[in-house]
């Protein structure tokens, strides 16, 4: 007696494990976080080219400000040393003048000045336009507006992935599944000197909300050690990247 081949049999076993396979995957994907599907490209003023990405219904840059001269055509004023930052006067520099650090650092009196530092048809991003992205990526609602590190893991979501732009930390890999490619920029303090540990380490966003007082303004913070995204109100002497988000 002859058996025919168990060939087919085998090939529709594997067919129906892989099919499993998938429904599994996809059934455990974090469905809070938004699927990129439209991505684009702005202009600013001195001729840099952004790629921008849209989340929550709302356009923003995927690349962190890289520009020196208002909309007008007037230059902003760069501080080349230490003493050069001078508070209250509006400001822009490059970390530690690398040549490879991931655009320009400004202090707040740059967003604030009447001239628009952002490209024609956009803006610096309100307070309430970073809760809209944090939430759009998966942070609840009532995290948004709470002050200090809060969400679960939407940093990551935010993050450059591949460790392209970050140090690495234990498991805390990044994954932009957001496509905000947050870059890691560091910071410069009122006093002229720059942040520590430094580039590809944290990352420090303005927002052009004020507080209550007026006296300083709310940033956003995200950290190579933590998953999660900062917000607080500081000083509006430090230099802090900026994104903008489309009129």
């Amino acid at each position: 007696m002859q058996f025919k081949s168990s060939a087919p049999m085998k090939t529709i076993i594997r067919i129906t494990f892989f099919a499993l396979l998938s429904i599994i995957v996809s059934c455990t994907k974090d469905s809070s976080t938004p699927t990129i599907t439209e991505t684009g490209s702005v202009t600013d003023i001195d001729g840099n080219s952004y790629k921008t990405i849209k989340i929550g219904g709302k356009w923003w840059m995927a690349e962190n400000l890289n520009v020196k001269s208002y909309n007008d055509g007037t230059p902003i004023e760069q501080a080349q040393n230490d003493a050069d930052w001078i508070d209250s006067v509006p400001l822009f520099c490059r970390y530690n003048n690398n040549s490879s650090a991931p655009g320009l650092l400004y202090n707040w009196y740059a967003i604030a000045n009447q001239k628009k530092i952002a490209p024609a048809g956009w803006h610096i991003p309100t307070d309430d336009e970073w809760k809209q992205l944090e939430q759009a990526i998966g942070m609840d609602a009532a995290s948004t507006s709470k002050a200090g590190w809060r969400g679960s893991n939407e940093g990551l979501k935010m993050k450059i992935d591949g460790g392209k732009g970050w140090s690495l930390y234990a498991d805390l890999w990044p994954t932009n599944e957001s496509g905000f490619t947050a870059l890691a920029g560091s910071c410069r303090l009122p006093d002229g000197t720059y942040g520590n540990p430094g580039l590809f380490a944290t990352g420090f966003w303005w927002t052009s909300t004020a507080d209550d007082q007026n006296s300083e303004a709310w940033f956003r913070y995200l950290d190579y050690k933590n998953p999660n995204v900062y917000r607080s109100h500081t000083y509006k002497g430090y230099g802090f990247s900026i994104r903008c988000v489309k009129d």
